[in-house]
């Protein structure tokens, strides 16, 4: 039995926010509820009061609080 990719339907964008506030970015996949791992740069993202990752069928979300600059 061959494994079906897991696809991005709806890619993430680009998204400018206030330094201070909270930022939302989503995305969409093929697949409901397959494994998202969050990185920036090499770096995976745990969650924390600063990231909150959330799931829900085909889409996956992360939430930055507190934005600063290093946070692009």
């Amino acid at each position: 039995v061959l494994a079906v990719p897991v696809l991005f339907k709806q890619a993430l964008k680009n998204t400018e926010m206030e330094e201070g506030k909270s930022v939302s970015l989503r995305c969409e996949l093929t697949k409901a509820d397959a494994t998202v791992v969050w990185k920036k740069g090499e770096a995976t993202l745990q969650a924390s009061a600063k990231y909150e990752m959330k799931q829900k069928g085909t889409v996956a979300e992360l939430v930055i609080h507190n934005t600063e600059p290093e946070d692009a």
